[in-house]
């Protein structure tokens, strides 16, 4: 029986690897909450260090030229490329990032472990030291130049397409799409490392990196990302607030319907033997009294 019931659900394990994460969260949220916070922090700390390294090597690159041929695509690839690391880095530090959380919280929201209002506060906690953490190091490019010339022109030219997007319904629908291909992305990868068939930790970075080298690449939308994004670009550049919030908002129910629905929601039924295994009894007999 337990063979069979592996090889119809086999992704059992991954269900009880993100369940063991949940209680962590939840317990954190609730009687450390500030460790949470800080933890969170961290994670909008590495994403503003290499969304800028990003924009760097696009800049870099973007000034480049073969003859007659610009060198632009190429800085796209490396820039992507060098944003990749970011989640192995929040992986490793065991920081806390909104949009792997969407996942978590809607397998244990699915398994009864957590309320809607625990729920809740672990996505809006998270999202609150996300944005703290980029808005330490925003405060850190405000003095320094790190965020002009090339690298500036690509930051402000990434924030007003970015903010473009609101200025149609089209538009609007554009980046909700961007936004749940990119929630997928990044917690395919999470599915990958949680599902216990991975076991070296060099074919985990690769698999991270690879789900955000696509998502930035492909210029699918993240929600924290963007919220650093325009968090530096508007201490050190200036920004329109309320579209950059409206970015931000759509970017939050693509990233949920994309990572939390179409990973978390999607594998925790996937992988429910709770209605097969009720029916195992009846089956049993069914099949003692045709041997008779």
């Amino acid at each position: 029986m337990p063979a069979e019931q592996d090889a119809l659900f086999p992704g059992k394990q991954f269900i009880s690897t993100v369940l063991e994460a949940l209680e962590t969260k939840t317990r954190m949220t609730g009687a450390i909450a500030h460790r949470y916070l800080m933890r969170a922090a961290m994670a909008g700390m590495i994403v503003a260090v290499f969304y800028i390294v990003n924009y760097a090597i696009v800049g870099i690159f973007d000034g480049l030229h073969v003859g007659e041929a610009s060198l632009a695509g190429v800085g796209k690839i490396l820039g992507a490329l060098a944003f990749g690391p970011a989640l192995v880095f929040i992986y490793y530090t065991k920081s806390e990032l909104l949009t792997s959380n969407m996942m978590v919280v809607v397998i244990g929201y699915y398994y009864k472990r957590i309320t809607a209002w625990r729920t809740l506060r672990v996505l809006v906690m998270c999202l609150s030291g996300n944005f703290v953490g980029g808005l330490v190091f925003a405060v850190m490019y405000h003095f320094s130049t790190l965020v002009e010339g090339p690298t500036g022109e690509q930051a402000l030219h990434s924030v007003e397409a970015k903010l473009g997007y609101l200025s149609s319904a089209s538009g609007v629908a554009d980046l909700f799409v961007r936004a749940i291909l990119c929630n997928f992305m990044i917690n395919l990868a999470m599915l990958l490392i949680y599902n216990g068939f991975i076991h070296e930790d060099w074919s985990k970075i690769f698999s991270m990196i690879i789900a955000v080298f696509v998502f930035a690449l492909l210029g699918f939308e993240h929600s924290v990302a963007n919220t650093v994004l325009f968090t530096v670009v508007g201490l050190t550049h200036g920004i329109d607030v309320l579209p950059a919030l409206g970015n931000v908002a759509v970017a939050l129910l693509g990233n949920f319907v994309g990572g939390g629905l179409l990973i978390g929601g999607y594998y925790a039924y996937a992988n429910d033997d709770s209605r097969w295994l009720r029916r195992q009894p009846r089956r049993d007999k069914n099949e003692a009294q045709e041997a008779e």
